[in-house]
């Protein structure tokens, strides 16, 4: 599977492009700022509706515009077109060969897309709700149901804490609400940790394959679901629920734990291991993925020749290169070097260098 064409319009600095890819190496060549990770995270909208800064979707449309569009025609066994677009409003439009879609949950996982960015030291140092997206996110594309079900969780979850702030919530109100969260719970933090236990194996191969193999590495799910079932735990918290005026557990309070050598990677990792582990971690995510589809995902790498050594650069590039990977963008501001590592790796490449938006292939 692979992108064969963009056409881009007004979405954040680029104006209006139209672009054909290589199906395998694509480096995208230009100065910070120039509009590299906007055409990367342009692909990645087209994939998952949203962009993958957690941007609002007013703030992907170009300034002083009232709409942006992005059409891509992939090739998976025949030519599929899909198209996305966004008004001032928020008014969101999804198609698939000219069809619309009435569902979000229908169309994201048309297009599995896995991006490595500099914004992913986030995982390690923000709080959970950062771990919490990246876990929703593939789950997301693989599993349609799970959408739907976390929809269904976060607009009770909205209900419930309204009602907490109210003067003298009913608590055979909160009862239900608490009995219809916690069925939805139970899908939602079964479908987690099936998910953070299929993440050891290859975790573990790409950070020894990245770093050497000098450290053991691993990830733990963290969920107050595995102490007891959530009804308890919400009829257990119900009077500092009501003294709080939210709701305390549950599955919105979920994380994850990284860890190198049993030990937090985020207290006791150093900058080059972390970077290596969330590579290795996003690789993993990919392996995941392609596993479930049956065809390899894209591969988006923003910025990495600036996040890892030569060494680690050379072995990653040796990992995305072979079979196992499809097709990879990879973006830098140094031309000599992206010609370089990917002219070595021999496989078919196509290169664009952007300013100011525009993108001119080279």
């Amino acid at each position: 599977m692979h992108l064969r064409r963009i056409i881009v319009s007004n979405f954040k600095n680029i104006a209006q492009t139209e672009l054909e890819f290589s199906p395998k190496f694509n480096s995208i060549l230009g100065d910070n700022g120039e509009g590299k990770t906007n055409l990367l995270d342009a692909v990645y909208y087209l994939s998952v509706t949203k962009s993958f800064f957690n941007a609002p979707d007013r703030f992907v449309i170009r300034r002083g515009e009232e709409r942006m569009a992005l059409n891509g025609t992939f090739v998976v066994d025949e030519e599929e077109q899909i198209a996305i677009s966004v008004d001032s409003n928020g008014q969101k439009l999804l198609k698939r060969n000219m069809k619309p879609y009435s569902r979000i949950s229908d169309y994201i996982g048309l297009v599995p897309t896995v991006m490595v960015s500099p914004f992913d030291s986030e995982l390690v140092n923000d709080s959970g709700e950062m771990r919490r997206r990246f876990m929703n996110v593939i789950l997301f594309q693989t599993d349609r149901s799970y959408l739907t079900s976390l929809q269904a969780y976060n607009r009770l979850l909205l209900q419930r804490n309204s009602l907490l702030r109210s003067q003298d919530p009913s608590d055979e109100l909160l009862l239900t609400l608490s009995e219809q969260l916690s069925a939805l719970a139970d899908g939602i933090f079964k479908a987690r940790k099936a998910l953070c236990e299929q993440f050891g194996k290859p975790l573990a191969e790409f950070y020894s394959g990245i770093s050497g193999g000098k450290e053991n590495v691993s990830l733990e799910y963290k969920s107050q679901l595995f102490k007891a079932p959530m009804l308890d735990l919400m009829k257990e918290s119900l009077g500092r629920d009501k003294m709080m005026q939210y709701t305390t557990t549950g599955i919105q309070r979920d994380d994850m734990e990284f860890l190198m050598d049993g030990f937090s990677i985020r207290r006791f990792g150093s900058q080059g291991q972390q970077k290596s582990f969330l590579i290795a971690l996003k690789l993993a995510e990919f392996s995941l993925m392609r596993d479930h589809y049956g065809f390899a995902p894209v591969l988006l790498l923003d910025d990495i020749f600036d996040r890892l050594d030569a060494g680690r650069v050379e072995e990653l590039i040796k990992l995305v290169a072979s079979d196992r990977f499809g097709q990879i963008f990879i973006t830098d501001s140094n031309r000599e070097r992206i010609d370089s590592v990917v002219g070595a790796s021999g496989a078919d490449n196509a290169a664009f260098m952007v300013k100011a938006g525009n993108f001119e292939r080279i």
